[in-house]
């Protein structure tokens, strides 16, 4: 059993004092999945909707002490600059909501804001709002929810970043309630040091309940270690599944110098395009700074940088997995994706390149490209 803490515990951590501070090396690794995944998101979601939100619920100072930008002008920043952008659906409106109720950092974020703004000459382009609210996430949240409810409406297309410092402000039922629509997706921060440590102590129970959206946190008691994190970790995923009803779940983990797990990263969609685009930014990003993420969505640690990629993982598994069957080589694309730490893209160069070489599967190909579609994969 870990020995809870004898200080008093405030979940709803304000984070740095200052309020302009210098980034971490992880929050860079952070930023650069967004940025990689928001280079996506905005011109696929803009050809099939008429408008789209971007709900930044923790946002920040929007730059950071030495120029490093934060994640709103991030996400601004990456659509107007975007090369295609005067290609995009030209009737999508662009709605970008950044909460942030720590009055000095508001301040430096509007300041940003407006530099940026005036840069453009004086105004945003036609398709695109701005707002910022001084208020926390969750009651920014709530009270958009509320008022769309009372009008019975439903929340445009939105991917929310939700980005805390402590764990309380993002209980599970509001992040339910927001991304309720089949075309909103969560890019949420969980974080684990804090969980991990204070799970069992029944000293924040409350706030760890709202986390949850359950009690059963309480159950890693007498787990110590690495389980303890993964039983966290799990029950996370799964709430996220049953209560929000997202059927797939990304994971990141971020573990700091000292090889131990500060937070989660959780990417939550309903759409297989969604999750191919998350899992494309993931791989590419490079932590640096002695970070590094390990996907523990399948049990295993796959280190991110593809010229040092370890593909016996992903061979076993497929050859556990599909044992005895004979099955196209568009399922197993689907189950690399969904069920794998690695890329759809991986499956062939790194899995049934090797293993037909070895023959330890047959193949059948419809022509004489290695693995077109049709192709069937017969697994002994």
């Amino acid at each position: 059993m870990i020995e809870p803490s004898r200080r008093k515990v405030n979940p709803r951590s304000s984070g740095p004092k200052d309020a302009i501070w210098q980034v971490d090396p992880h929050t860079l690794a952070k930023h650069e999945i967004l940025r990689r995944y928001v280079d996506a998101w905005f011109p696929i979601m803009s050809k099939w909707n008429p408008r789209l939100i971007f709900f930044d619920g923790f946002a920040g100072p929007g730059i950071y002490q030495n120029g490093e930008l934060g994640s709103p002008l991030i996400a601004l920043r990456r659509l107007i600059e975007h090369s295609a952008f005067a290609r995009f659906n030209t009737g999508t409106e662009y709605i970008f909501l950044f909460c942030e109720p720590d009055h000095e950092r508001l301040a430096n974020l509007e300041q940003h804001l407006g530099d940026y703004k005036q840069s453009l000459g004086g105004q945003w382009p036609g398709s695109i709002k701005v707002s910022t609210r001084g208020q926390p996430f969750d009651a920014t949240a709530g009270a958009i929810l509320e008022d769309l409810e009372r009008a019975g409406s439903k929340l445009a297309p939105t991917f929310a970043f939700v980005d805390p410092f402590g764990i309380s402000g993002l209980p599970m039922n509001l992040l339910a309630r927001l991304t309720a629509s089949p075309r909103c997706e969560l890019f949420v921060n969980m974080i684990m040091n804090t969980a991990k440590r204070f799970a069992t102590s029944g000293q924040i129970d409350a706030s760890l309940a709202n986390l949850y959206g359950t009690n059963l946190f309480t159950q890693a008691e007498g787990l110590t270690g690495r389980p303890r994190i993964e039983f966290l970790h799990d029950l996370y995923a799964q709430q996220l599944k049953d209560q929000c009803r997202f059927p797939y779940i990304q994971s990141f983990e971020m573990v700091n110098k000292g090889g131990h797990t500060s937070y989660y990263l959780f990417y939550a969609t309903r759409d297989l395009a969604g999750l191919r685009s998350m899992k494309a930014a993931m791989w590419k990003a490079d932590p640096g700074g002695g970070y590094r993420f390990s996907d523990q969505l399948a049990g295993q640690d796959v280190l991110f940088i593809e010229d040092e990629l370890d593909p016996n993982p992903l061979r076993s598994q497929l050859l556990q997995a599909f044992h005895g069957r004979t099955v196209s080589v568009e399922t197993l694309e689907h189950y690399v994706l969904v069920n794998t730490p690695y890329r759809e893209t991986h499956l062939r160069k790194y899995a049934l390149a090797p293993l037909e070489k070895e023959r330890a599967i047959g193949v059948t190909r419809p022509g004489r490209q290695q693995y077109p579609k049709g192709t069937l994969i017969r697994f002994p």
